[in-house]
């Protein structure tokens, strides 16, 4: 692969300027004229503000200082403790990356592997995503009405073991593993599902195990040589909501996800209509009244109001994400052309942010930003202005733009227009892992600038607004090093930390620690840093549960 330079000065100058010229266009709302819902509604016009420089210097705190035991006070006391409701910085920001199981894209790198190979990928994945401060993993489960987990509702998927329906040997669960190390590492784990593919041309073999063949009046052929499920059969909802029922019941999962797939892209068969005379006959032989395409999509919406609360009643915490293709229709807003999913795959993935069904919606958005037609912050702006019952809206970013020549900044560029335009619930979602891991500039960037601290992810009140409490903090210094150690009153409803931290004269800095790497609620920090020997003098810890509410922040300043 082609290695571009990533980080030259004179680039990073013009690229900070663009940035904020379209900060300036479309951050809040544009100066300019954006439509929502129509071409004739107008959003309201407001000044875009400047943030003001301050005056903090940022100390390196990694670097104790070296002092003599005269230099040290006996012990640090406490001066005063100040509660306030909010923590001194904004620690959250949505990071997630697709892991594709079909055609083995991303994990495994092919079927078939022995177990441990399969583990020793899976950890490398892992492990690159949680050394660039990642917190959340999409990992592809039913890439084709089969399961990359142990189920008895579908067979074993051909892109773990060679064969549909052959489970790994030795035998492990897939899904489990990956949940357990995604975990540890600090990160979310959110099974991604094909609602309706039944077999995929990379698939192998079609044995008796698939739908296919084990339930054939499910299923149309297309022609390309893909089966999909009828959307409009019941027994095709009922399948994958049992699915996704089971997923949420067995698994320790945080959100289910869908992808841009409903019914398919017409030129999978060969620009012709989706073949559903029978369910479309039937539909009309007892009375239904819609056209087709307005009973097409009433099927999915039906379906995906029915997933959303079939995951809420199992697990309140469990996120309901789906990622659609990232425009809703050409002329929304005005300047976007381009494929129109409302006709054509019959998804209105506009009426699941307007109504809520959804917690996330990861719209597509694979363009650049200076493509006019399907212009990143144009259509980033265009949905965040729709997303009226205020859900998470984290667009899908195409990492591999970065492979592009004279767009080797594109995703950096995006990741920092993101930032602006969804300043209070910042988030992205990077598809093409593979480009990042193949580009050490890009990887380096990334890792040392964009995502250089790691993040929460951000809470979701209308999930639960209902903050863990304050722990109790204790102080104890030991040379130069100040012990921290606190106690809270119900763990079990603590999935992380979050240890806030001011040197004198220095910018508020923190550090997020997770259960599963704490054998006990105790961490350190040096007193005196730095060759001027800077002193440690405000600290704080809030507890952060599942949905991502932190408790209040107590302000602890040190004498």
């Amino acid at each position: 692969m082609r290695q571009h330079s990533i980080m030259k000065r004179p680039y990073l100058l013009r690229s900070s300027l663009f940035i904020w010229s379209v900060l300036l266009l479309f951050s809040c709302k544009s100066q300019q004229t954006v439509q929502t819902s129509a071409p004739e509604n107008q959003p309201e016009v407001v000044e875009t503000q400047i943030p003001e420089a301050d005056n903090e210097t940022e100390v390196d705190t990694t670097i104790p200082a070296e002092v003599s035991p005269e230099e040290l006070p006996k012990e640090v006391e406490v001066e005063e403790e100040i509660i306030k409701s909010e923590p001194p910085i904004d620690v959250a920001e949505f990071r997630a990356a697709w892991i594709a199981t079909v055609a083995n894209i991303n994990w495994p790198s092919r079927s078939g592997l022995p177990t441990a190979q399969q583990q020793s990928e899976a950890i490398k994945l892992l492990d690159f995503l949680a050394n660039h401060n990642y917190n959340a993993v999409i990992f592809q489960v039913r890439p084709q009405a089969d399961a990359l987990y142990q189920s008895d509702i579908e067979s074993w998927s051909y892109y773990i073991t060679g064969q549909q329906g052959k489970a790994p040997q030795p035998f492990y669960d897939p899904l489990t593993f990956w949940i357990n190390e995604a975990h540890k590492r600090g990160m979310e784990l959110h099974v991604w599902l094909n609602p309706y593919r039944a077999y995929h041309t990379t698939g192998g073999e079609i044995s008796e195990a698939s739908v296919v063949k084990e339930n054939p009046e499910m299923v149309v052929k297309l022609q390309n040589g893909m089966y999909w499920m009828d959307p409009a059969r019941k027994d095709v909802q009922d399948r994958t909501a049992t699915v996704v029922e089971d997923l949420v019941k067995r698994y320790d999962i945080d959100g289910i996800h869908f992808d841009d797939y409903f019914y398919p892209y017409d030129s999978y068969n060969g620009g012709k209509d989706f073949p559903d005379d029978q369910s479309w006959n039937a539909y009309k032989a007892e009375g239904g009244k819609l056209s087709r395409g307005d009973w097409r999509r009433k099927n999915v919406d039906d379906f995906i109001e029915r997933v959303a609360k079939l995951v809420k009643k199992e697990k309140d915490f469990v996120k309901f994400g789906i990622s659609p293709f990232g425009i809703w229709r050409p002329g929304y807003p005005q300047s976007i052309a381009g494929y129109d999913q409302y006709e054509k795959l019959y998804a209105d993935a506009k009426k699941w942010l307007n109504e809520g069904w959804v917690d996330y919606l990861t719209p597509q958005l694979y363009w650049k930003t200076d493509q006019t037609p399907q212009s990143f912050p144009v259509l980033l702006n265009w949905w965040e202005e729709e997303n009226t019952k205020n859900r998470h809206v984290w667009p899908g970013i195409n990492a591999g733009l970065i492979e592009e020549e004279g767009y080797e900044n594109e995703l950096f560029n995006q990741i920092l227009i993101t930032r602006g335009m969804l300043a209070k619930d910042p988030g992205a979602v990077l598809w093409n892992l593979k480009a990042l891991m193949n580009n050490k500039e890009a990887e380096k960037a990334l890792a040392e600038n964009y995502f250089r601290k790691p993040a929460l992810v951000p809470p979701s009140p209308w999930m639960d607004n209902k903050a863990p409490k304050s722990p109790e903090v204790l102080t104890n210094l030991d040379g130069n090093t100040l012990r921290i150690s606190w106690q809270h009153p119900d763990e079990n409803d603590v999935f992380r930390w979050v240890l806030y931290f001011q040197y004198e004269g220095s910018k508020w800095d923190f550090k997020i620690l997770n259960n599963d790497q704490l054998s006990e609620l105790k961490t350190t920090l040096s007193y005196l840093v730095g060759e001027k020997k800077v002193k440690l003098s405000k600290i704080g810890i809030t507890a952060v549960d599942r949905t991502g509410n932190q408790s209040d922040f107590k302000e602890i300043i040190l004498e």
